[in-house]
């Protein structure tokens, strides 16, 4: 469901469990948006509540019933096109510690939200690009100006995936905190300048609070 980047070695076999329905396999019917902005929370939700799995630890467990969400908005489903680098660029992305992560510049998505046109680059990991089950893995962090007041203030990430075509749908109810929301230890790639988005995104994920 949720990809979550190589920030260390545990989220290596964390990530296996959180692409069961992700990239490369059948995406599941379902009835309405709602249902499956419900399916992919109560899913996120029940890996965070599995205390084999990071980043929480045994004492944020205790009496955990989930992370707060903002309230489902179909309209923040939003179809973007796609316009993609010919010339990819490699781009150096800083993370909150010391690693570095290598990435390409694979698109520039164009959409409107509010009514307010947006742009975005979207990224392609130099290391997940040579496996075979993440190939076509694509990395869209953002930020926003809820971004330190209801939301995590380094920003949040989504999923997305080499689409066939020349557009793509963005669900900003999808948007996820990284790890470093929850706890120490992670390295996080820190969100690049351009990604800053010009309207609030009330939708996916809130702050963390213990």
């Amino acid at each position: 469901m949720l990809f979550r980047l190589v920030y260390s070695s545990v989220l290596l076999s964390f990530l296996a469990l959180m692409t069961a329905c992700a990239i490369g396999k059948v995406q599941p019917h379902y009835a309405s948006h709602h249902e499956e902005i419900a399916t992919w929370q109560q899913e996120l939700d029940a890996e965070f509540a599995n205390p084999s799995t990071p980043p929480l630890k045994a004492e944020d467990l205790e009496g955990f019933e989930g992370l707060e969400y903002f309230p489902i908005d179909s309209t923040y489903r939003v179809v973007a096109r796609v316009v993609r680098i010919a010339d990819k660029d490699s781009l150096e992305m800083a993370t909150t510690s010391t690693r570095i992560s290598v990435y390409d510049v694979y698109a520039e998505l164009h959409f409107e939200l509010q009514g307010k046109p947006q742009v975005l680059e979207v990224y392609q990991s130099h290391q997940l690009r040579e496996t075979r089950a993440y190939a076509n893995y694509l990395f869209l962090p953002f930020r926003d100006p809820t971004n330190g007041r209801t939301t995590y203030g380094g920003g949040r990430y989504m999923d997305l995936e080499i689409p066939e075509g020349d557009t793509m749908v963005l669900d900003f109810n999808k948007a996820y905190n990284p790890y470093c929301a929850y706890a120490s230890g992670f390295s996080c790639p820190l969100v690049p300048p351009t990604n800053r988005l010009s309207v609030q995104v009330l939708a996916g994920v809130k702050a963390y609070e213990k």
